[in-house]
């Protein structure tokens, strides 16, 4: 039964400061601030700000941890070592694309984070593997939220804030640090190649983190983001996601995931059978692929995908 976008944390601050709220991955995020062309300038050429309150966390402690997840996610989460993230895919046993998963590794536990619209799925999903396992799973969705900085300055407002050079980060390698009083994770998200963090933290700070960051960028000549340019941005940059690009339907070939989510030496995993056929046969009968639009000065907003979101998200 539908039941409607998922509430976020900030949703009620954003309608307050006259945001046009949409839905995005089956929640209710801002559509834009103002001019959407104006916020997909500010992350092409100085810094935007993003609201990415879309996200499920999971917790894995454990001594099999690593064992248990490495049996049922396509890339290598064995050999990740802690400080790093890696991006994987859950599959059903047949190869279809159940959700994409990012794993982080902690000294004593692994951090996963996906989204919210599967997460009533996932968490069963995830939770029947564990049978004779050492592992405790635990749903930390109500406790965190991320925000997110993308554009030319992104880095330099990262410095100021919290003393960090992202260029010392690995892509998604994090550090747990501070923006003044304000405990957060940053991670080294780099869409488009350009150097980029996002800040994970608790949901309590969450609205004091928006104010510190939004004011920052502003300072450095940007501002917040909405969804309509920030998928326009992403279109240009050919990032694809789930649940607008590749789903349920997919398998990683068809999606062209086969490069970046899924480790081919790890051993065996959840519809890897599947995997290493199509590798073996070396075709699919469709793949994404990436146009380009000629004589528009700015890509196309991605609005009637929005349809096959809010559908997972039912």
């Amino acid at each position: 039964m539908a039941t409607g976008p998922i509430e976020t944390p900030l949703g009620e601050i954003h309608r307050r400061t006259g945001a046009q709220m949409g839905v995005w991955f089956g929640c209710a995020l801002p559509d834009h601030f103002g001019p959407w062309r104006e916020e997909y300038s500010c992350a092409r050429e100085t810094v935007a700000l993003v609201d990415k309150s879309y996200r499920a966390y999971l917790g894995f402690a454990g001594a099999d941890r690593v064992r248990y997840l490495n049996a049922i996610l396509t890339n290598n989460i064995k050999e990740l070592p802690t400080g790093q993230g890696v991006v994987s895919l859950l599959l059903s046993p047949q190869g279809r694309i159940q959700a994409e998963i990012e794993t982080y590794a902690e000294p004593e536990r692994l951090w996963c984070v996906s989204y919210a619209m599967v997460r009533e799925q996932l968490v069963p999903a995830l939770q029947k593997y564990i049978i004779m396992d050492d592992v405790t799973l635990t749903d930390e969705t109500g406790n965190f939220g991320t925000l997110g900085l993308e554009g030319p300055r992104a880095a330099d407002v990262v410095r100021e804030l919290a003393g960090a050079d992202l260029a010392g980060f690995p892509e998604l390698g994090f550090r747990d640090l501070a923006v003044g009083p304000l405990a957060c994770r940053i991670i080294r998200r780099s869409p488009g190649a350009i150097l980029g963090a996002e800040f994970l933290a608790s949901r309590e700070d969450l609205p004091e983190l928006w104010k510190v960051l939004r004011d920052a960028a502003a300072r450095a000549g940007g501002g917040p983001l909405g969804y309509t340019a920030l998928s326009a941005l992403r279109l240009e940059q050919g990032v694809p996601w789930f649940g607008y690009d590749f789903g349920d339907r997919q398998i990683p070939h068809e999606a062209r995931l086969e490069r970046s989510h899924i480790s081919y030496t790890k051993g065996c995993y959840t519809g890897q059978e599947i995997v290493e056929r199509v590798r073996s046969r070396g075709q699919v009968n469709r793949v994404r692929v990436l146009l380009e639009f000629l004589g528009r000065r700015f890509p196309p907003a991605a609005r009637r995908s929005q349809a096959r979101a809010r559908k997972s998200a039912a």
